[in-house]
């Protein structure tokens, strides 16, 4: 009975190298994020309170170009938000996550659960 290898020698060991390189390239990206085209100039920290007692921080970043960016954390998981057109307050979204803003409230929506009802609404900030 002769054995046949899916993969050649040399391409197994290459392949086995890098699969064990692997671990160490995915910590590579957890390094700051850093965008030298978007200058910012400070980071805004606001506390919110919802009703039923929750309570967050939103990072917000106002960029010289105009550009402004929210970081929320969903579900233990900072996600950075970009603001767009809104009618009234600021619309910050991003992939399934959309944080509404007006003036020190704000609501958190999901529409992985429902794109029309927030999961959490009526959140205020004292900053």
């Amino acid at each position: 009975m002769k054995l046949v290898m899916a993969f050649p020698p040399r391409r197994l060991c290459s392949l086995l190298l890098g699969v064990a390189s692997l671990p160490l390239s995915v910590e590579a990206f957890a390094g700051p994020l850093l965008v030298p085209q978007v200058q910012i100039d400070r980071a805004i920290d606001a506390v919110y309170r919802c009703p039923g007692g929750r309570s967050f921080k939103v990072t917000y970043f106002n960029a010289r170009n105009g550009q402004s960016f929210a970081l929320v954390p969903v579900k233990g998981t900072p996600m950075l938000l970009v603001a767009g057109m809104s009618a009234d307050g600021v619309r910050y979204q991003a992939g399934f996550v959309t944080w509404w803003s007006k003036g020190q409230g704000g609501d958190l929506y999901d529409a992985r659960v429902d794109p029309d009802r927030p999961v959490l609404k009526g959140c205020t900030s004292s900053s």
